[in-house]
């Protein structure tokens, strides 16, 4: 579920319920037309092979995250009998469950790709700015969030997964359940998340209004959702959450 003006989010009720580093000069046998080559090679802007060595050892990939690194507090992931998960699928899983729960931190977003997609029934959001204002305005206005219970039903690609989630409308007190699909997608190369889909009752709209409505929300959020820039703004907005 994403964040939406209280409004609108009581009057989707109405609605069904519920991703050769450089050709080298031919040498000639002396010293000095060896080393014109390899200057002239330099001037031209050809990396030598200390530039390019230096270069592979500086995009070295980050130590491999975790549950632990992450923050990750939905770690016991449920899946239906035959559904197998490996470890960065099951920290994805974690992870977005913790979203869906009204948890969200710049390290859960890290595994994201930046122009990554979230989408359901009210919203698609695409780009970070966009997305991450969605999983820090649900908790602005649903508490508590509760996931009444999960379960992964295909680990191929997208992960799909069975969501009953219990929102309560701080503003009324009022509380209301949601049954989705919610589909992930994983790049495969870099194994990070590229989509996420929450398909109430396993649908999303898909007529041309709906669609306007759902680009449009996506745009407006961000424009009153305050999302953190900082691992210390991220960890009091945190605090202040867990004190509400």
């Amino acid at each position: 579920m994403s964040l939406n003006f209280l409004t609108i989010y009581i009057s989707r009720t109405a609605l069904p319920r519920v991703s050769s580093i450089f050709s080298s000069s031919t040498s000639t046998s002396t010293t000095t037309t060896t080393t014109t080559t390899t200057n002239r090679a330099m001037a031209t802007g050809v990396p030598s092979m200390t530039a390019e060595a230096h270069k592979a050892e500086n995009s070295s990939p980050e130590p491999e995250a975790d549950f632990g690194s992450i923050g990750v507090k939905n770690t016991n992931i449920n899946t239906a009998e035959g559904v197998d998960l490996n470890a960065r699928q099951k920290l994805c899983v974690g992870s977005v469950l913790d979203l869906f729960e009204g948890r969200p931190s710049l390290k859960h977003l890290s595994l994201w790709e930046k122009d990554a997609t979230f989408t359901d029934p009210l919203s698609i959001a695409t780009g970070y700015s966009r997305y991450a204002a969605q999983w820090y305005g649900l908790p602005t206005v649903f508490s508590p969030i509760k996931i009444i219970s999960h379960r992964v039903i295909s680990s191929q690609h997208p992960i799909e997964m069975e969501l009953h989630n219990r929102y309560t409308i701080k503003a009324l007190k009022k509380a209301h359940e949601i049954k989705s699909i919610v589909r992930i997608e994983i790049n495969p190369e870099t194994h990070k998340i590229m989509r996420v889909e929450d398909r109430w009752d396993g649908k999303l709209p898909d007529n041309t209004m709906a669609e306007a409505f759902r680009k449009l929300n996506a745009v407006t959020v961000p424009m009153v959702v305050h999302v953190p820039k900082t691992e210390e703004e991220d960890q009091k907005m945190r605090e202040e959450r867990e004190k509400a």
